[in-house]
């Protein structure tokens, strides 16, 4: 690998650590966090009031030294609130560019779905582009950026939900969950006398995650991954329980998140395995369910279930077969 090495690998590790400091118990979706942000994607965080989504969001974002901005969306928020906007300067005699919110390295979007439609469109360029037009003029956003968006999945009164072209722009939706019985104790100690956050220390530069997102693009990928992963995508398009399947931005997605997801395991190749952890978070709130489902109380991740089950994995015996046969040659993944 030209730019990963252990040392990359250890600090994104200390990383995690310190986010547990203030986030107990919940390893899993940190990674998923981390992992998302080296993969150049965003991520919607949707569960319950006060589990710490807004928290893991600033914990991550100091303990990676980058600067995190939040904004809490209500539906007095305004698009230019967002990405800026420009006005007169009387001193020099013309219009200048005032920044907004999302001039940041990591932008928390908390309460998403509470402000307006327009104020919601004011974010996909952004996410997509990593860019903001305003009066005509394209400003670049800050190396690396990514949107952390938090929605309560209950109390949708007075909500605008997301449309299905907005959340295709999340690279991953993940769901944090309640902590159990001992990290709940764990949890109110530990804030008796003080915030947790306070005691994060950035365990390294915005320029080391830069290039650290640059050599994950390197990780390897064989051919027979490539074709998982596309068979993964498409058989969602043709489940008898979707109306809408995934895209192919989705499987560009499940491509970057299989590579990151390969790097935080220690590894500079992908696996099938790392597909299958990748595909719940990466596909879940892409697709969109037939009404027949619904009635009978099939989910996202039950169709993702079925689907993984129909497909074999590349690099089993009639894997390779097939992929001798289509490609001219087998291929392997070597330890």
């Amino acid at each position: 690998m030209k730019r990963l090495t252990d040392e990359s690998y250890a600090k994104i590790r200390q990383i995690a650590d310190e986010v547990e400091k203030v986030i107990v118990g919940k390893r899993d979706a940190v990674k998923l966090l981390i992992i998302a942000l080296l993969s150049g994607g965003h991520v919607l965080i949707e569960d319950v009031p006060g589990v710490g989504k807004t928290t893991m969001a600033t914990a991550l974002g100091k303990a990676m030294g980058l600067v995190c901005k939040r904004a809490q969306f209500t539906p007095d928020v305004m698009a230019s609130d967002i990405t800026g906007f420009t006005m007169y300067n009387k001193r020099t005699d013309g219009f200048e560019y005032k920044q907004g919110l999302v001039m940041c390295n990591i932008f928390l979007a908390d309460e998403i779905n509470r402000t307006s439609p327009k104020t919601q469109s004011a974010l996909l360029e952004a996410m997509e582009e990593q860019t903001v037009t305003v009066d005509s003029k394209t400003h670049p956003l800050p190396k690396p950026f990514m949107v952390i968006a938090t929605q309560n999945e209950v109390g949708y009164v007075g909500t605008y939900p997301l449309p299905e072209a907005q959340l295709d722009r999340f690279l991953m939706k993940i769901s944090m969950g309640y902590p159990t019985f001992e990290q709940e104790i764990d949890i109110i100690a530990g804030r008796q006398t003080e915030n947790p956050l306070s005691e994060i220390t950035p365990i390294c530069s915005k320029e080391e995650i830069n290039d650290i997102i640059e050599g994950v693009r390197e990780v390897n990928i064989e051919r027979g991954i490539y074709y998982y992963i596309v068979q993964m995508v498409s058989a969602t398009r043709t489940h008898k329980s979707v109306m809408l399947g995934a895209s192919p931005r989705a499987s560009l997605s499940l491509m970057r998140a299989s590579q990151s997801c390969a790097f935080v395991s220690g590894r500079a190749y992908v696996i099938p395995e790392d597909v299958l952890k990748m595909t719940p978070h990466v596909l879940s709130h892409r697709l969109l369910l037939t009404q027949e489902a619904k009635i009978h109380k099939i989910t996202e991740l039950n169709v993702l279930k079925d689907i993984a089950k129909s497909i074999t994995p590349p690099y089993s015996r009639d894997a390779a077969k097939e992929e001798s046969a289509r490609y001219g040659r087998a291929r392997v993944i070597r330890e």
